[in-house]
């Protein structure tokens, strides 16, 4: 799919590598550069994380501003680095001429805080991170301290955008002949994707009075069996009203108090202790049964041990051996038909191909446009000229067709009367307020940039409208559970005769076959499932929900398949079906569990804030009500930094602490000098002194606080939405920036009405007369408000 592009790898850690075993995975030839003794993921743990990351590439030895090294880069497509900010930019870009050498070069750069910013040279670890983008303040029971997600989610997340970025910009950059400087931020990413548009709640309502603490669990979410654990997702008042039937309390299906999230959280003790009087006396097998039954979307809770035996992804083939024969791993999570997918080679040696990497200089190369229409504009961007339907709803979908818009794409939102997309009932007013429905928070966020329609695709009127605006289109994006384009006899078959060059994009669950097919899954079930859960939450205590992460991670893959799936139309002139299953995206950034335990029998667990990379970890109080200090001691440098900024006490001088494993020894004690040090301390200042001082640290952010961070205001993150209804205000956007693109904004148009762009897409596009709009409107067809409101 990416045959002939030239990829030089010279990052470390997660997210550059899995943006490059994106790239890789699809074709392209990566080389992957590192100092003579490897990269020092190698020697992580059994080393499988590291074969898992690396395949399909290959391996030289050297250091980024070596001039063989910079030959390689002068003679590449893509470069991905994640040095400090600037550094090979200076050293090794411009010192090696290489822009002049080869203008057409994109350089994606991923770093904590991102290229420039009052921040880009602070220290940071993803947990610190998790800190200030908000998301560890949401997490936890009031009564203990807020705690983190576990498994590094942070940096798969970031990985997926930069490897979206990434080819954007070569899509872009193969069309101008000009190259790109990506700015990947993980702060960015993370406050995106692990904090869920809070900061708008909070604009919509007012920025009310708020009262900490702030953190809470689902309940239920993940409750104990007699065997084990179960997810359980209930998103609506239904899905609750089935669970106490479920668990024979149907007499308390009246207590509307219950029936919301916060009532069950705020009597949270009486509703798990009559959940779990049920679910301890049955099986894992026996609850989801009845679940299935009831439709409760549900799962079991899988680690590294018991995730490849979940019976789905044995019939639909979903783990592979990894080729050094050593453990299994997830497939790539997208399918194209008609293409394939690079079979997995080993891992290479270190310096395995030294000498042998024969680049010819890169010369611009003939790639045609991806979309059919040439449409540049004044603000030319990635796919410009490409046109989507967007028949999504929720989260994933949505997210995946903001960042298509975002990228230049057409993109026209497909709802209906009597079926809004059901994100906007998530909504800060409520009826019978007018336009109630037009307030959700999280709709403006995932459909910033979109035209919108209403069509009733269960009336032959509104199927006919779709399949004539197919004719028109470039690709059909939709997350439905799969038997319900089937429902509207609008499957690939049927799209794909009428318009060979259509692409049609689905983003199931579960995916196209197997046992689950059907069924709706939600996050919060993809989370329990793959693992997720099961690294996240204290030692004694249930897994916990990460929350977020896995709807925009399955988006990001789906946009990456789709413009896998354009690159190849514009030479094959075929439309393709794009599979992409959202449980397998979540399962990719989970793989640790599976490869370590396959590798060496290791089954990682959850540790609440400490974490293996680093000592002391933690948090600490500090002075004030619910001030907290999010603190990670990755190396002996930042051991000494940290004792330099603590004026270096006594006790911190003790020879023994100077080493990781010395550290690790002794982390109880650390703790409580740390806790005692910090505990009439202003937090955040502390998490500003050590950061600027090399010392990872992070202040716990309450999440909707993102839109006051500076150093996201200072790269733009956040952008005004102009809207009719709602007014202006700022939202979360894209986490990357091109350095082409300085001092422009992502948004070109704001979220749409329901219904708004119904004349302008079907009267003046389509052709249809007054008289026809009318009676469309007239028997629901079409219309600008929800049937009933």
């Amino acid at each position: 799919m990416l045959d002939g592009m030239r990829v030089v790898d010279l990052s470390t850690e997660i997210a550059g590598p899995y943006c490059t075993k994106l790239l890789a995975d699809a074709g392209a030839d990566v080389v992957k550069v590192e100092p003579p003794s490897g990269d020092p993921l190698r020697a992580w743990r059994s080393g499988a994380l590291f074969e898992f990351l690396h395949t399909s590439r290959r391996s030289v030895t050297g250091a980024p501003d070596d001039d063989h090294v910079v030959d390689l880069c002068a003679a590449a497509d893509i470069v991905v680095e994640s040095g400090p900010p600037g550094r090979w930019l200076s050293q090794g870009l411009e010192a090696g001429r290489v822009r002049e050498r080869n203008p057409g070069l994109v350089v994606v750069s991923i770093t904590p805080f991102g290229q420039r910013g009052s921040w880009a040279e602070w220290a940071a670890t993803e947990f610190t991170l998790q800190a200030w983008c908000g998301s560890i303040a949401t997490r936890g029971l009031p009564e203990d301290p807020p705690v983190a997600a576990g498994g590094r989610i942070g940096e798969w997340v970031s990985g997926t955008y930069a490897a979206v970025a990434a080819v954007g910009a070569w899509l872009q950059a193969t069309r101008t002949g000009r190259g790109e400087h990506v700015d990947v931020a993980l702060l960015d990413c993370m406050a995106l994707t692990m904090n869920t548009y809070t900061s708008v709640f909070a604009e919509f309502l007012g920025w009310p009075e708020m009262r900490r603490p702030t953190r809470s669990i689902e309940i239920p979410s993940i409750e104990p069996t007699a065997d084990g654990y179960i997810a359980f997702t209930t998103n609506s008042a239904q899905q609750f009203a089935d669970f106490l039937l479920l668990i024979g309390r149907p007499d308390m299906i009246e207590d509307r108090y219950l029936a919301k999230v916060m009532g069950r959280f705020k009597r949270r003790d009486e509703t798990l202790a009559m959940s779990h009087a049920y679910t301890l006396r049955h099986t894992t097998a026996e609850l989801l049964e009845e679940a299935t039954l009831l439709r409760i979307p549900s799962g079991p809770v899988g680690n590294g041990a018991t995730v490849t035996g979940f019976d789905h992804f044995e019939a639909t083939g979903t783990f592979v051996e990894n080729p050094r024969g050593r453990f299994v791993q997830p497939r790539v999570p997208y399918r194209i038909s008609g293409l394939q997918a690079r079979p997995f080679t080993a891992s290479p040696d270190i310096g395995e191909h030294d000498d042998t990497i024969d680049w010819a200089p890169r010369t611009h190369p003939a790639i045609p446009l991806v979309g059919d229409k040439e449409d540049e504009g004044p603000d030319p961007r990635p796919l410009s000229g490409v046109r989507v339907l967007d028949c999504t709803a929720w989260w994933a979908g949505p997210a995946a067709t903001h960042m298509l818009a975002c990228l230049g794409a057409d993109v026209i939102k497909v709802e209906s009367v009597t079926r809004p997309d059901l994100m906007r009932y998530t909504s800060t007013k409520r009826p019978p307020e007018d336009l109630w429905w037009e307030w959700g928070p999280l709709f403006h966020g995932a459909n910033i940039g979109k035209r919108g329609i209403t069509l009733d695709l269960t009336r032959p009127e509104g199927r006919d409208l779709l399949l004539r605006l197919a004719d028109t289109a470039d690709v059909l994006l939709e997350n439905f559970t799969p038997r319900v384009m089937e429902q509207f006899d609008l499957g690939w078959d049927v799209l794909h005769a009428r318009n060979p060059r259509l692409t049609m994009v689905r983003l199931p669950a579960y995916g196209l076959s197997g046992p689950w097919r059907d069924r709706t899954g939600f996050a919060q079930t993809m989370e329990g499932i793959t693992g997720m859960a099961w690294v996240t939450g204290w030692p004694d205590g249930p897994p916990l929900l990460p929350r977020g992460a896995c709807d925009p991670l399955a988006a990001m893959h789906a946009v990456f398949a789709t413009m896998l799936a354009l690159r190849d139309r514009a030479s094959s002139g075929e439309g393709h079906l794009v599979e992409v299953t959202m449980i397998e995206a979540a399962l990719n950034a989970a793989a640790e569990q599976v490869v370590e335990y396959g590798a060496s029998g290791t089954l990682l667990g959850r540790n609440g804030n400490r974490g293996p990379l680093a000592a002391p970890q933690n948090l600490y109080a500090c002075a004030g009500h619910e001030e907290w200090l999010a603190l990670a001691i990755a190396t002996d440098a930042q051991w000494l930094a940290m004792r330099t900024v603590l004026d270096d006490p006594e006790w911190a001088a003790d020879p023994a602490l100077g080493t990781a494993a010395g550290r690790f020894a002794a982390h109880n004690r650390i703790d409580e000098h740390l806790g005692l040090w910090c505990e009439t301390r202003d937090a955040r200042e502390l998490a500003e002194m050590l950061a600027s001082h090399g010392v990872p640290a992070g202040y716990v952010e309450d999440a909707r606080d993102i839109a006051r961070n500076p150093q996201l205001g200072e790269r733009g993150f956040l952008e005004v939405e102009e809207h009719p209804v709602t007014g202006a205000h700022p939202i979360p956007m894209v986490p990357f920036r091109y350095a082409g693109r300085a001092g422009r904004t992502w948004i070109r148009r704001p979220s749409p009405t329901l219904g708004e762009h119904n004349d302008e897409i079907l009267g003046t596009e389509l052709g249809l007369t007054s008289d026809e709009l009318a009676h469309l409107r007239d028997i629901d067809v079409i219309g600008e408000r929800p049937v009933g409101s």
